[in-house]
């Protein structure tokens, strides 16, 4: 058995075992024997409604949202070449949050079930194709870059401007605990909704993985291997915009997980991007499991936390660590 092959075997393993202890673990907590009976019998009883109406769509949803986050954060990290680089960086953060902050004050969230995730994925859509469309065809890595910090921006200060004018306190309380992300109170229905968006994406992103493991070698070499990289960058952008708006449009913003899923991995696949992405897709799957369990077991007085706040509390110090390893690196 080849090293990543063996990886991703312990990966799914792993994966497997948290989604499992996703289930068991809460304010509650259920035995095995009680899970399966709540999984596989819908009879009204309490372990069943547990099982099925809370923890079910909450697990299925981190698996979702982890690992889009981490799988779209590996394909931005080895198409920029650039460490630092996560969704966020190409504006569908932001543009899904102004989506959803639109179809929130608009009416729209209330009036159907698909009007936030929708509202959202268009925002995300169209702050990728801004982002594109200030780049240019053939403009480069760092001109996308900046665009995407432009784009960003732009969108994120759409979102500020909402919560600036928000009607009264309720309103901008309801925006802001959707911005701080959270897996809490989310259906099955939601999950099934967003599934075919995420799954068309994850399908872009690892369709990339020929193409990223040969820019390791230069655009020039790349292009050479008949690598098209118009169609790679393209590729991507649809792959990102589709899986994370998709994504975002349910559980809000949580960060970092693109981020530090990839570089926790990167060594194990010998800093192959082609064998990185479905690494990272587990594994920011079994990230996202690990923290939701965390903040519903974390004692706090009355609300639980919100998980984008936990997600910030364990990366940003990797974050700190990781630019100043680079400071020291180029230095």
């Amino acid at each position: 058995m080849t090293r990543p092959i063996l990886l991703y075997t312990l990966l799914m393993l792993v994966l497997l075992a948290l989604f499992y202890a996703a289930l068991s673990v809460g304010v509650a907590t259920l035995s095995p024997a009680q899970v399966w009976h709540g999984l596989w019998q819908d009879d009204g009883s309490m372990e069943s409604l547990i099982v099925r109406e809370i923890r079910l769509p909450r697990a299925v949803l981190a698996v979702l949202v982890g690992g889009t986050l981490a799988l779209s954060g590996a394909a931005l990290q080895g198409y920029l070449r650039n460490p630092l680089a996560e969704p966020g960086l190409l504006g569908v953060t932001n543009g899904a949050a102004l989506g959803a902050v639109i179809a929130l004050y608009g009416g729209l969230a209330t009036a159907s079930s698909i009007g936030l995730p929708v509202a959202a994925m268009v925002g995300a859509v169209a702050a990728v194709a801004l982002t594109y469309l200030l780049a240019g065809r053939s403009g480069s890595t760092l001109v996308l870059i900046l665009a995407g910090i432009a784009v960003s921006s732009l969108f994120g200060a759409g979102v500020a401007v909402a919560l600036n004018l928000a009607p009264n306190p309720f309103a901008a309380m309801e925006v802001i605990f959707w911005l701080m992300g959270s897996l809490a109170n989310r259906t099955l229905a939601q999950c099934a909704l967003i599934l075919p968006f995420v799954v068309l994406g994850w399908l872009c992103l690892l369709a990339c993985a020929r193409g990223l493991t040969a820019l390791t070698l230069g655009e020039k070499t790349a292009a050479t291997l008949g690598i098209h990289l118009t169609r790679l960058r393209w590729q991507l952008a649809v792959g990102v915009a589709l899986a994370v708006g998709a994504v975002v449009s349910v559980s809000g913003s949580i960060g970092f997980v693109g981020l530090v899923v990839p570089h926790l991995l990167r060594p194990w696949v010998r800093h192959r991007p082609g064998h990185l992405l479905p690494a990272s897709l587990l594994g920011g799957a079994s990230l996202l499991l690990l923290a939701d369990m965390a903040v519903r077991v974390i004692p706090t007085s009355g609300m639980e936390l919100r998980l984008g706040v936990v997600t910030a509390l364990l990366g940003a110090p990797f974050f700190l660590a990781l630019l100043y390893s680079e400071r020291r690196r180029r230095s």
